[in-house]
């Protein structure tokens, strides 16, 4: 396992040096001038512009640019925003927990019900209820965020007023943010109301963000149990008289659940992609809301700090991931 955990650890480094090449040179290919965009255009004379691009570093070689940029990033310095004159990953750090609380409640609620209707489905095969389970997943995989996402504000926060429009709580509720996480401030603060106002403005996020990954897990799920009913060993427990839970439950689904696991920590990847329409159409204030203000302020040193973290995220997840194959199959841990 330690000899997996050095190698895994090794082909990390780099992955992470080519996420920095394309993360550095990605903003770079879009047009503007992100001196520009700071100082403005009026006024800026063209001295002014100099002194303001040998300030920033943008006068000197590209590939000069980059080596300062990643001897920086291995020495933990994500470089500093143009916009507000902060360390980026000090914003990083300050938007994440408002992502991570949306992500996390959109991947509980993908495995909560996907799981269990991916195992129906396949129990169930070739009946109605497959059919329509797999139906509306390959609906809820198909439909893009940001129409699905204003369906739900039109018909949820407009026709019936169930839910907030946008936002993590009502302008009613103020405490100070000592963890970051809405619900768990919310709770703390001890105000009647703040926590099912921070919960309601959760929702429809949560739902729309959870729309794909519900739908892949689902189909995985099933895929990976119809292949593992047809074994040996699942023929053998039921002819021992095993009850159908136990067979399905037990000797099925866990043997299943490796292809369905290495699925789930794909979708960090697309949790975290999705998250930026999300967070954009809910105005939810977090990482992608924040990624995408600093595309269009040309702000590099965000974009550039923003993918590299984000990245540095999924390959992490997937490290677990990785690691977890042993811990539910044991066959896998032994090799």
């Amino acid at each position: 396992m330690l000899r997996f955990l050095v190698g895994r650890l090794a082909v990390l480094v780099p992955t992470f040096i080519g996420v920095a090449l394309v993360a550095f040179f990605f903003i770079r290919l879009l047009p503007g001038d992100p001196v520009l965009i700071m100082a403005g255009e009026r006024g800026l004379t063209p001295e002014r512009h100099a002194e303001l691009s040998a300030l920033l570093g943008y006068d000197q070689p590209i590939y000069l640019q980059f080596w300062n940029f990643l001897t920086g990033l291995f020495q933990g310095d994500f470089g500093q925003s143009i916009t507000t004159r902060r360390p980026v990953l000090d914003e990083f750090l300050t938007l994440f927990p408002a992502t991570l609380e949306l992500a996390f409640c959109a991947i509980v609620l993908a495995i909560v019900f996907g799981i269990p209707a991916g195992v129906f489905a396949a129990v169930k095969r070739g009946s109605w209820f497959d059919q329509s389970i797999m139906g509306a997943a390959l609906v809820g995989y198909s439909m893009p965020i940001f129409w699905w996402g204003l369906l739900l504000i039109i018909f949820f926060s407009g026709v019936l007023q169930w839910t907030p429009v946008s936002g993590r709580i009502s302008l009613l509720y103020y405490f100070p943010s000592t963890t970051g996480f809405m619900l768990i401030d919310s709770l703390r603060s001890g105000q009647a109301g703040a926590f099912t106002s921070a919960l309601s403005h959760l929702i429809l996020p949560s739902v729309v963000l959870a729309t794909i990954p519900l739908a892949v897990i689902a189909r995985q799920t099933r895929s990976a149990m119809l292949e593992v009913l047809g074994e040996d060993y699942v023929r053998t427990a039921r002819a021992k008289g095993l009850g159908q839970c136990r067979v399905v439950g037990v000797h099925a689904l866990r043997n299943a659940l490796i292809p369905v696991v290495t699925t789930i920590g794909l979708q960090v990847g697309v949790l975290l992609a999705g998250a930026i329409l999300t967070e954009t159409i809910f105005s939810w204030p977090g990482i992608g809301k924040w990624m995408v203000d600093s595309v269009f302020r040309r702000d590099y040193p965000v974009v550039q700090g923003g993918l590299l973290l984000i990245a540095m995220i999924i390959m992490f997840v997937n490290l677990v991931v990785d690691l977890l194959y042993g811990v539910i199959n044991p066959r896998v841990r032994a090799q």
